[in-house]
């Protein structure tokens, strides 16, 4: 089985963020770059799926060189070999860019499942999984928490939670599924898997090298348009209800929602 695993580099959640300059975008000064947390339940489950069938698992990337880090990891989790799809005309490209220059660079790999993570937790807009099944004219079975392969690898049953109940989606091969929280729990890099993942091919693609007409992406050829960016309001201290009795405290807690935060 040959899995195709989609790869963003994002701000570590821990990284303080602040807007640039410009007010579009965030300044990109001290920040620390993972993998999608998202996208590492996806290349989890593709090695998990490749150990039960065999075959390959090849990771795609896209964005600038710093992207390579996370494809490493990748690499170092145990996947076979990384395309990063790199070229300056991405830069500020939207989501829907994203999926075309995607769909380009894995259209002819003969692969028979795309694993991607549900949204990126940069943007959160959970566009690119659904774009590029749509480029690709595949199935798309998103948010996923379970995913079962049919034992002549040719179909896939997925379970996905629907208000609070389960949806079970079933396609044939090749398809795309995007994983959510809860689909596995992704391993860690062993020191022999990091030190081998140095050795495995990593090939890097232009849109050129893709066939692709740079003036279609970068913020120009955005159908989505980032109008402001804008941090949220600093948080007021806390306020501490006095009272001698809980019965007395509730009372206050009451009138300070009532008269202040106006909720009741």
């Amino acid at each position: 089985m040959k899995i195709i695993a989609c790869v963003k580099q994002v701000p570590d959640t821990e990284t303080q963020i602040k807007v640039a300059p410009d007010g579009t975008s965030i300044a990109q000064d001290g920040i620390k770059w993972v993998m999608n947390p998202y996208d590492e339940f996806g290349v989890e489950e593709a090695l998990r799926l490749k150990e039960k069938f065999g075959g390959e698992v090849i990771v795609v990337g896209l964005g600038p060189k710093r992207v390579t880090e996370s494809l490493r990891t990748a690499l170092a989790m145990g996947a076979d070999k990384a395309i990063l799809v790199t070229d300056d005309a991405l830069e500020g490209s939207d989501a829907l860019a994203v999926a075309r220059a995607l769909a380009a660079a894995v259209k002819d790999l003969e692969f028979d499942l795309i694993l991607a993570g549900q949204r990126g937790v940069d943007d959160d807009q959970g566009l690119v999984g659904a774009s590029l099944a749509e480029f690709l004219g595949i199935p798309h079975l998103p948010v996923i928490t379970k995913l079962e392969a049919s034992e002549d690898g040719k179909s896939v049953k997925a379970n996905r939670p629907v208000e609070g109940k389960t949806l079970v989606l079933e396609a044939a091969l090749p398809a795309l599924v995007t994983a959510q929280k809860g689909l596995n729990e992704p391993r860690y890099a062993s020191l022999p898997g990091i030190m081998k993942a140095k050795k495995k091919p990593l090939e890097e693609k232009s849109l050129a090298d893709l066939g692709l007409d740079a003036s279609e992406f970068g913020t120009g050829a955005r159908k989505l348009k980032v109008i402001e960016l804008t941090p949220p309001p600093e948080r007021q201290a806390g306020k501490i209800v006095e009272g001698e009795s809980p019965e007395e405290k509730a009372a206050a807690l009451a009138k300070l929602l009532h008269d202040e935060a106006k909720v009741i």
